[in-house]
């Protein structure tokens, strides 16, 4: 995986390298049935004319034949062959050539091969400078690699300093976008569901205003949104109605906006009345009902906690009801909100209520501002208490210091 720089130490001189490795190819070849490969004898033709580029292509449009190379010999012929290509003033023509062989099956060694191509394609990213973008297309042939071997951990390490490579190379919204979503397409492959999503709104971010309703756009907003919906433990929507490209979707898939808009801020019983009114609907388009319904309870519980933010208070009764559960059921459920989040509190079986501590605002706009603007007004009244009782206390004791009274006893007071 990209890291630290390497540096490749290779002795010889370039028409050395450059023979000894066409030699190596040629016998390669022959390994694999081609009598006839003369790559040498084009290489040494070159030399002599002094044409070192037209040797270079000679060898890296030869160089496939490298990924059947036994295994304890590919990673040091790659080697030579990054080596002398780096000698070129096209460089960046013979790297991406010597990248998309690397992100072919190697043959020789099926159990092994992903891990060789990504050491070979390590190097190629290592060794070039931090600002060349070539650095850009190197990372898509260890992505192509990485979905073969489905070992996406290995490289989220690295992907925490992608957002600076993009910058270094200077990629516009439409080359960040090809690679973030190339990136979800590898995670989800591998059965990263949270980064996939974290990159498919990533590159959602990255489509301009104008094109938001375009035909590119329009099919990464629904897989955002069913990825969203879907996902057990995605309860905040506002990440995808912020979008541009979501927000377009309410004129060309209106069931679709209908059910966002319904799981941003509604109800179960909301749900209930849109799934009567568009019946089959959620099946015919492949959603989980099961998880929809459960996820909906979950969001439902939520609303309910702080919509009580008075009284910190509700009865089980209440939940039951807003739940469509049996009242049996309450605590389970109960518990299963805490779990994902989405509120604190203590449940007493004896009051048959649950206490809340905290919760968590699905929408935050008007109404939950003006319940901050509230408690901030009552605090700053409980601190002015607060600083007149001091004032007045310090006043006492500067006019009995100056009176030479002596001060009485105060009783202590805890302000709570």
């Amino acid at each position: 995986m990209p890291a630290p720089a390497n540096t490749l130490l290779i002795e010889g001189s370039f028409d050395e390298l450059a023979d000894e490795l066409a030699v190596y190819i040629d016998n390669l070849k022959k390994a694999q049935g081609d009598e006839g490969s003369a790559v040498q004898s084009d290489v040494s033709k070159f030399l002599q004319e002094g044409k070192k580029d037209e040797a270079l292509k000679s060898l890296v449009g030869a160089s496939s034949v490298l990924n059947a190379a036994p295994e304890k010999e590919l990673i040091a012929a790659y080697n030579l062959l990054i080596h002398i290509s780096r000698q070129s003033e096209n460089v960046d023509m013979f790297l991406n050539r010597i990248c998309r062989n690397l992100s072919k099956p190697i043959t020789s060694s099926p159990a092994n091969g992903s891990g060789l191509a990504l050491s070979v394609l390590s190097t190629v990213f290592n060794i070039v400078p931090p600002s060349d973008d070539s650095r850009y297309h190197v990372l898509f042939a260890i992505l192509e690699v990485i979905r073969s071997s489905a070992n996406f951990e290995s490289l989220k390490p690295q992907l925490q300093q992608l957002d600076s490579w993009l910058v270094q190379w200077d990629m516009d919204e439409e080359e960040q976008r090809k690679l973030y979503l190339a990136i979800s397409e590898v995670a989800e492959e591998a059965g990263d569901s949270d980064s996939a999503y974290d990159y498919l709104i990533r590159g959602l971010r990255t489509i301009p205003t104008n094109e938001a309703s375009g035909n590119e756009a329009r099919p990464l907003a629904l897989r955002a949104l069913k990825a969203a919906l879907v996902h057990p433990s995605h309860f905040d929507f506002q990440d995808l109605t912020a979008l541009d490209a979501v927000q377009a979707l309410r004129k060309s898939d209106e069931t679709y906006f209908e059910l966002l808009e319904l799981f941003t801020s509604d109800v179960l019983e909301d749900y209930n009345d849109f799934k009567d009114e568009h019946d089959g609907w959620i099946e015919q388009e492949g959603l989980d009902g099961a998880v929809l319904n459960r996820k909906m309870r979950l969001l439902t519980l939520a609303s309910l906690a702080a919509h009580a933010h008075q009284t910190r208070t509700l009865p089980y009764a209440q939940i039951a009801k807003a739940l469509q559960i049996p009242s049996e059921d309450v605590e389970m459920w109960v518990i299963d909100v805490i779990r994902a989040g989405l509120i604190e509190g203590k449940l007493s079986q004896l009051n048959q209520t649950f206490l809340i501590h905290r919760c968590t605002y699905r929408v935050f706009g008007e109404a939950q501002w003006r319940e901050v603007a509230g408690r901030l007004d009552m605090w700053r009244s409980s601190l002015e208490a607060v600083l007149g009782v001091i004032r007045r206390e310090k006043q006492q004791f500067i006019v009995e210091s100056a009176s030479g009274k002596p001060e009485k006893p105060k009783d202590v007071g805890i302000v709570d």
